[in-house]
């Protein structure tokens, strides 16, 4: 089974952030420019929480609140669950349905070295699959 190493190797290790401090209508602004779902908030070297667009929707637009005037810190969530990149893709899809979340940051030690989403996952999962599917087609017509 593959790593969450080996995802990273073949997605690369950009991760994109914001600190606690900035305005949540930059960090939409950051999300919507780089089409992605969530950002890794981070305070100097450390992972401080996540902030999606789930965090968004639930804790800004339903209560009727100004994305520019909140700070990420106000809507982060701030219990951040996260992989060693020795893990497997199971590790994280088991982890990402037990605790219903779509990114998991990648800590090596304390430092950050990536972020995976559900995405990446079920991608990896769906080439795993196809792959063997066309070693079973190989098998079974006798082609090497």
């Amino acid at each position: 089974m593959r790593t969450v190493k080996d995802v990273l190797q073949t997605k690369g290790h950009d991760v994109l952030s914001i600190t606690p401090d900035a305005t949540v209508y930059e960090a939409l602004k950051i999300m919507a420019d780089k089409n992605v779902g969530a950002l890794v908030v981070l305070n100097g070297e450390t992972v401080a929480g996540l902030l999606s667009e789930r965090d968004y929707a639930r804790k800004v637009i339903l209560h009727g609140k100004s994305s520019k005037e909140m700070q990420v810190r106000e809507i982060m969530t701030a219990k951040v669950y996260y992989m060693r990149p020795e893990q497997t893709l199971q590790d994280c899809m088991a982890q990402m349905t037990d605790k219903r979340v779509r990114h998991l940051p990648v800590l090596e030690g304390n430092r950050l070295v990536g972020i995976i989403s559900i995405g990446d996952v079920v991608k990896e999962i769906i080439a795993d699959h196809e792959s063997t599917i066309k070693l079973l087609e190989n098998y079974i017509t006798g082609v090497p």
